[in-house]
Parts: structure tokens; sequence; C-alpha cells
């Protein structure tokens, strides 16, 4: 099966220069937990509910003085609208991460895929490989919700 065949196709994305406050409004308005970040039409970061309330709280200022721009993550993981689900399951994995902006050949937003399209699309296996079964499904999740190891621990072993 194809992202473009499971994404959310109108996905709500935010300006770079648009503050924290603003990205709150968006999610709540949208009902959505993440938001990609746009300049000049491209997807250069994304910034989660969870990324709001951490640097509100440790910057210890109102969210309409924060910028986007200062809390977002830079690093945007991405799936495209043709590849195959099981691809971008594994890009989950490997990142720990819930959600993907799908991007065409320029970066562009097309859609955002997540765990939720992708388990509204499992199916169990009778007999036959299902487009999405749900043993990947769970694989990924187990994958993304391990802990790392504490830091004392880490070192030890």
């Amino acid at each position: 099966m194809k992202v473009k065949e499971v994404m959310t196709l109108d996905a709500k994305a935010i300006w770079l220069t648009e503050s924290l406050a603003e990205a709150a409004k968006e999610m709540w308005e949208h009902d959505c937990g993440i938001l990609p970040i746009i300049k000049d039409r491209r997807v250069v970061g994304m910034i989660t509910d969870r990324d709001i309330c951490m640097a509100t709280a440790m910057k210890d200022r109102n969210p309409s003085s924060i910028s986007v721009e200062e809390v977002m993550t830079g690093a945007v993981f991405s799936a495209k609208p043709d590849e195959d689900v099981e691809h971008a399951l594994e890009t989950m994995r490997e990142h720990k991460i819930r959600r993907l902006p799908v991007l065409n050949k320029k970066g562009e937003l097309e859609g955002i895929l997540s765990m939720n399209d992708i388990v509204m699309h499992a199916k169990t296996r009778n007999g036959k490989k299902p487009p999405i079964d749900y043993s990947d499904v769970v694989k990924t999740y187990q994958a993304i919700c391990t802990h790392p190891l504490p830091m004392k621990k880490a070192a030890t072993t």
C-alpha cells in the first residue's frame, strides 16, 4: 500500500515566523498534535504540542513571545506519496516518531502520515499478506515507545 492511500491530505502547517501561541491555537482548532513548519513553501522543521508545553515552561515566557523557530525540531524525517507504507514504518521505527510529513519532490507538504492513519488501515493476516499488517504496526509502536537506557546504565554496557 502506498503512503498516498493512507495519509491525511489536509495537513495543517505553520510559518517559521509564527509564535508558539499561534501554533497551539492551530493544533487546538484542527485537533492535531504536530505541525510542519514552512519557509519558502518548503518544510523546514516540525513542532509538537509537547514541544510547545516544554518550551513555555523551560523558557518561562509567554508563548506569544516565543517563535516557532526557537523551538522547532529542524531534522525533518519524511515520506513520499508513492513510497510503500512499510518503508514509512521503517523510518518511524528508526527515528522513534509517530508522524511523518509527506513531501513532494520539491520538499513541499502534501500531507501527514500518522500512526493513527496506519492503524486505521491495518488488517489481520488471514492466509495472505494484508497491505498493512497489525504485526508491523505493533513492531513500530514498540520501537517508538522503547525508552533509552539511563546515562549511567548506558556507560556500563
